[in-house]
């Protein structure tokens, strides 16, 4: 009986590590995505901002 609530504790704290491994990661992953929302939008602005300068004869 005492084996059964070993294995037990054992497997409570493998599945909070394992958990909380995984909420680490989602967070990483979420700040990547922030990062690249961030690259594209001033990726658009500047194609945009670009545009309207060629189309207005800012390239002359």
């Amino acid at each position: 009986m005492k084996a059964l609530a070993n294995s037990i504790n054992y497997l409570v704290i493998f599945l909070l590590a394992v958990t909380l491994v995984s909420c680490e990661l989602a967070g990483d992953i979420f700040e990547g995505g922030v990062w690249t929302g961030v690259i594209l939008v001033f990726v658009v602005i500047g194609v945009v901002i670009y545009g309207i300068s060629r189309m207005f004869g800012g390239g002359k």
